[in-house]
């Protein structure tokens, strides 16, 4: 049993320890429009709200640091009708030192990972600016990154797919 527990110390001790830390936390770009309220609707209109999520990272010129934006783009219509009710652009940046990370599970950790760490903070910005805004408060459903980040692998796969045909 003793030679298990050596085996498994030694193991421990040559894997690389992940580390994480948030460096660095804001909004870098934020846009509201209250479409409804200049155009003077009124009445008990039923909303009809389209929320798009991306997701980016790229390196920074410091070693082991990353940028990563969780990008949203809402639309709020009245339900069965084409007027827009208000429009929300969050741009939330956040930046990462990571460290101990194998080099082809870095990109799935920053896209997946990271965008984690910062949703809460987006909830509760959209929550207060749709509240501010003269609407009830939105409160965003949970984001499920590992998807899109499936469906951007997917998107670039068919990309390379469709320029190896042209090529």
């Amino acid at each position: 049993m003793a030679e298990d527990d050596a085996a498994a110390d030694q193991e421990q001790q040559q894997a690389p320890q992940v580390q994480m830390r948030v460096l660095a936390q804001f909004i870098r770009d934020l846009s509201f429009e209250n479409v409804m309220a200049q155009k003077g609707a009124s009445g008990q209109i039923e909303p009809d709200i389209n929320v798009q999520v991306s997701v980016d990272a790229r390196r920074r010129q410091v070693e082991h640091q990353y940028d990563v934006t969780l990008k949203l783009n809402i639309t709020n219509k009245a339900k069965g009708m084409d007027d827009v009710l208000f429009l929300m652009e969050l741009d939330y940046y956040g930046i990462f030192h990571v460290e101990g990370i194998p080099p082809e599970q870095l990109q799935p950790f920053l896209l997946i990972e990271c965008p984690r760490l910062l949703f809460p903070y987006v909830r509760r910005i959209v929550s207060d600016i749709t509240s501010d805004g003269g609407f009830p408060p939105l409160n965003l459903d949970q984001i499920d990154f590992v998807q899109i980040y499936r469906q951007r692998l997917a998107h670039v796969q068919a990309q390379q797919k469709d320029q190896k045909a042209d090529a």
